[in-house]
């Protein structure tokens, strides 16, 4: 199968593009949860950020800076929310990196940010960093 992001690339599926450069496209989700929704995915196709090589995720970080400051500017949004979401358990369902830039609004109820507070656990952080640094 296809990559779905890829077609929209290439301009074989419409989309509403509002950034574009040599190695990334921008465009409005289309399945928005506030207005202005935008996806950033660089052209070069790679599964997630694990995959992808320093220079593309630069790339696609510099275009998410600037697609936040303009969804800002001319949707009067008053801050943003940046996710990636790397694998199938991380909630990625399309395998092509893709970042979600979400204008946030004063009001707008959305809670993206509660899931940190749900999930607390107790943990031994000792043993979890003797893991990771070996």
């Amino acid at each position: 199968m296809e990559c779905i992001f890829c077609k929209i690339i290439r301009g074989e599926i419409k989309s509403y593009k509002i950034y574009e450069d040599e190695h990334v496209v921008a465009f409005l989700d289309i399945n928005p949860i506030n207005p202005g929704h935008t996806l950033v995915v660089p052209k070069k196709h790679v599964e997630n950020i694990l995959d992808a090589d320093p220079e593309t995720i630069s790339h696609v970080f510099i275009a998410v800076q600037k697609v936040a400051k303009l969804l800002m500017e001319k949707l009067g949004a008053k801050g943003v929310n940046i996710i990636h979401n790397a694998g199938r358990e991380a909630n990625q369902e399309i395998m092509h990196l893709h970042v979600h830039v979400i204008p946030r609004y004063s009001k707008d109820d959305i809670k993206l940010v509660d899931w940190w507070r749900s999930v607390v656990k107790k943990m031994d952080l000792e043993e979890i960093y003797r893991k990771i640094i070996g």
